[in-house]
């Protein structure tokens, strides 16, 4: 019964009429929601679901449906899958470990077809210069269009391969007709004169727009990079139809906010590696973009320099710039946006507002009119520390949202620190260290004496990005909490301006490494085996052919510069080093006495060109205690619920544990990759967690309602889908990666009992 009593007829008719229209719009928001066809579910990039058949009674009764062998998974824990896999018309799209592309039936795990990224083209063999490879082995999903019954089509990029391929859906065969012979080079129509020598790739899917598919990029972050401007290409012809320059160009606005009026034609980054969200009624397409290279020191690259770091609002058919905002000034930091804008509907002073969500890496929110980039709230441009680096020029102020707080801790105390459940002389090593470091504000600049970072490289938030609950207003965002040490040097190397310096391979091998790989191998080059801060990475003492140490890869000189010139895994390709230089690193690294003394020739180059020089060296990594942990006070990873209309955090929630702390009564959550999914049943879902475990969490209180055990960690985003009246969970556990767990390649569904 209405509990309001209605004596106007016309009233009442113009109420019933509301209420049948709210009807309409929840029925087909409702019907919107049900599918998974896109990276994120759905163009709004929210991770939602409107299903209900799993709910908060019955999620405890959750048991594995299938599970599928997607094949080679690395032995020594170097590959990942970070795949949100899609389902259209019952069909299940993912990434195996080496980036194969598979289709499943999405009720059985049953395979379809299997297309293996090697094998290319004849005519697509040789793409750009030198032979085709792909070894970053890193992506986040796969784009879908559908023109016709018979038309459907994947497009996607093999993690490090610098191509766009074009795949049928239906068979899982190449479309030839697409590019060249099936494939678009990423480097062509990028409009750098060395661009074909210089890792470009996409590990997070592009976003369909009609007859387009609008891509970002993942780019080296050193000196000479590419640089991350954003195309369109047609999905039938593979044809470039249009480009906007994320560094701009004399003439385009935000050339101006680079101090160097050559900057554009050597400055590389600012780049959209985390995704697209879209309004398609609009017309619009939204991406926040990475840093500008090199990270850590600006002195050549002064300025503001638009458009790294901010969130882009384009048109999605001309990639004309609608409106942009820019969230970190000159980054010296690494603070990328690492993820997609989010699109929600929030109450602002009564009305209905269509806005577009930002979170990044800093643990700040950011909120827009969706139409005019105008903030919902005030953002304030703040005074920051200045930098005391010879040559650097840090930007004045820095914008700080007024109305969110930080969903992450910014500024660390000795009160912080880790204490409860390590020894005292582990907590005595760290906080020396702490009062060593700059540490008093979360903007002081990388300098000489070590500065404390926090949020760190890795977040606050990553990759993964939010999910939201348009039913309710509720964002759900899972973040990490460990900070880093960025430490500067300086270099001190003897003066190679003059072509008459004779150096060996030997001392330019040293130099370049330190330049170039220090940064993730340490520069021992024993990388996480002496720095547990460095632990994603390998140690690489021993790795030459003839080494009597233990290693389960081993070089010589001509396997090691094509590792350096492909990239492996986590590490990206150093195209833009020349021959000579990747000797010269060789002979360091693998200890080649015959080469070690022989004269490096720089007859006709120098070792960086002057714009790429730093006169510092940077070295870092995490802030953690001899045992490896962060090394503040838990939590070191999180699931926050924050009401976007009223900015209140309705509950916070540990995600992760380390078994032994555990056993303490210690529930620390750890760092987590990968996103959560928002159901209409009461739960929200998410693994990311490095100890293999998926959960599901009760979506109003936070409380804990189920979790299972994973064949491998689940570095993703799980995906919520329906086949015949069934609804099904089903998530990529990969492990790996940064993680350092063990690899895997299973994708596993979970899905209730069938009733008897």
């Amino acid at each position: 019964m209405f509990p309001l009593k209605i004596t106007n007829t016309k009233l009442l008719f113009v109420s019933i009429g509301i209420l049948f229209s709210a009807a309409s719009c929840t029925s087909k928001a409702d019907e919107k929601y049900k599918d998974w066809k896109v990276y994120g579910g759905t163009s709004e990039n929210i991770k939602y679901s409107s299903l209900t058949q799993v709910n908060t009674d019955n999620v405890k009764n959750l048991q594995v449906a299938w599970t599928y062998s997607s094949g080679q998974a690395s032995a020594t824990n170097t590959t990942d899958m970070k795949t949100n896999a899609i389902v259209v018309d019952g069909i299940l799209y993912g990434l195996n470990p080496q980036l194969k592309l598979f289709a499943l039936d999405a009720a059985t795990g049953k395979e379809k077809w299997v297309y293996d990224p090697v094998t290319v083209p004849e005519k697509g063999k040789n793409i750009g210069r030198g032979p085709f490879a792909y070894s970053t082995k890193i992506s986040r999903g796969i784009a879908f269009y559908k023109g016709s019954e018979d038309d459907q089509r994947i497009l996607y990029t093999p993690g490090g391969g610098h191509a766009l391929y074009c795949i049928d859906a239906l068979t899982g065969k190449v479309i030839t007709s697409f590019g060249n012979n099936g494939i678009v080079d990423l480097h062509e129509g990028l409009g750098m004169k060395n661009e074909y020598d210089l890792h470009i790739s996409n590990t997070s899917p592009g976003i369909i727009y009609k007859d387009l598919i609008i891509v970002g990029s993942r780019l080296s972050e050193a000196a000479q990079s590419a640089q991350g401007h954003i195309r369109a290409y047609d999905v039938h012809t593979g044809k470039q139809r249009w480009i906007f320059h994320t560094i701009p160009q004399p003439g385009e606005p935000g050339y101006e906010s680079w101090e160097n009026p050559e900057a554009y034609t050597y400055v590389g980054g600012a780049n959209v590696w985390g995704g697209f969200s879209l309004d398609e009624a609009r017309g619009m397409v939204f991406a926040g973009t990475g840093s500008a290279t090199p990270d850590f020191y600006g002195g050549n690259r002064k300025g503001n320099n638009l458009y790294s770091n901010s969130v882009l609002a384009l048109d999605a058919a001309t990639g004309k710039l609608r409106w942009h905002f820019q969230t970190v000034h000159h980054d010296l930091w690494d603070w990328d946006i690492p993820t997609h804008p989010i699109l929600a509907t929030i109450k602002k002073d009564g009305k209905q507002v269509d806005v577009v969500v930002q979170v990044g890496k800093t643990g700040f929110i950011y909120m827009f009119d969706r139409v005019t980039g105008k903030p919902i709230h005030p953002i304030e441009e703040k005074p920051v520390p200045t930098s005391d680096l010879a040559g650097e020029k840090t930007a004045p102020t820095q914008p700080i949202p007024t109305f969110f707080k930080p969903f992450v801790r910014q500024v660390i105390t000795e009160a912080d620190l880790f204490k409860d459940g390590i020894p005292d002389s582990s907590y005595q090593d760290i906080l020396k260290k702490f009062r060593s470091y700059k540490t008093d504000n979360m903007w002081n600049p990388p300098s000489v004496q070590g500065t404390l970072q926090n949020p760190g490289w890795n977040g606050g938030t990553e990759w993964g990005g939010p999910s939201y609950d348009p039913t309710t207003g509720i964002m759900y965002v899972n973040a990490n909490e460990s900070p880093w040490v960025v430490q500067m040097s300086d270099i001190n190397k003897p003066d190679t301006t003059s072509r008459a310096t004779v150096r060996t391979n030997l001392q330019v091998g040293k130099s370049l490494f330190e330049a170039q790989c220090a940064g993730c191998h340490g520069v021992d080059r024993r990388g996480g085996e002496t720095n547990p801060a460095l632990a994603a990475n390998p140690s690489l003492i021993g790795i030459e052919k003839g080494s009597n140490l233990n290693r389960s890869i081993k070089y010589d000189e001509a396997s090691f510069k094509s590792l350096i010139t492909t990239g492996r895994n986590n590490m990206p390709p150093f195209m833009h080093l020349a021959e000579e230089q990747k000797t010269a690193i060789a002979s360091y690294v693998l200890n080649l006495k015959a080469k070690q003394n022989q004269r490096f020739s720089v007859s006709d180059r120098e070792e960086l060109p002057p714009n790429f020089k730093s006169p510092y060296r940077m070295s870092g990594g995490k802030f953690l205690t001899k045992e490896g942990y962060p090394a503040v006070k838990p939590p070191w990873g999180h699931l926050s619920a924050i009401n976007l209309n009223t900015g209140e955090v309705e509950w916070k929630q540990t995600i992760g544990d380390y078994p032994e702390l555990k056993a303490k009564g210690i529930h620390a959550g750890s760092e987590n990759f990968g996103s959560s999914v928002v159901t209409a049943g009461g739960v929200i879902f998410i693994a990311a967690t490095r100890d293999e475990k998926i959960r599901g969490f009760n979506k109003k209180t936070g409380e804990l309602l189920w979790e299972a055990s994973l064949p491998a960690a689940g570095i993703a985003t799980p995906t919520v889908y329906e086949v015949n009246g069934k609804q099904f969970l089903v998530i990529a556990c990969g492990g790996g990666g940064k993680q350092r767990t063990k690899s895997g390649d299973k994708y596993v569904a979970f899905a209730l009992p069938d009733k008897k």
